[in-house]
């Protein structure tokens, strides 16, 4: 049975909306963009997204110079729930994108599960936004 080992994506887990802001800083301070994938166990469309769209190697290029940043709420603990809060999701799957300008606000939010093809638009456009 053949694996998608080796095609995963790199994610630096954040716990909490502080842990959150400190790397979404570090990011621009380096001029990268930030991706926050919103993952819990639980979530199928989350596990899509893992398999069929992080693992696209056209997806995989494209998010080469972003910073890959994970928040799991499976737990669905009290800085989980800050978190999702904070940004208006009701629950997983949510990708947030930062931009390397600034501002406190994602510049483009993809709810549920979007195919490599969809993704990749979506990518397209938060490096046209300043």
């Amino acid at each position: 049975m053949p694996t998608n080992e080796g095609k995963a994506l790199r994610f630096k887990k954040v716990a909490s909306l502080e842990q959150l802001e400190a790397e979404v800083q570090a990011a621009r301070q380096r001029g990268q963009a930030v991706m926050l994938d919103v993952y819990a166990d639980w979530c199928v469309a989350c596990k899509e997204l893992e398999a069929l769209t992080f693992s696209d190697p056209s997806v995989q290029m494209r998010l080469g110079e972003v910073r890959l940043l994970q928040a799991d709420v499976t737990a669905n603990n009290k800085d989980d729930r800050a978190l999702m809060k904070r940004f208006g999701l009701f629950g997983p799957p949510g990708v947030l994108f930062f931009n390397q300008y600034g501002g406190t606000d994602p510049v483009k939010k993809v709810i549920g599960f979007q195919n490599a093809s969809e993704f990749l638009v979506s990518l397209e456009q938060i490096t046209s936004v300043k």
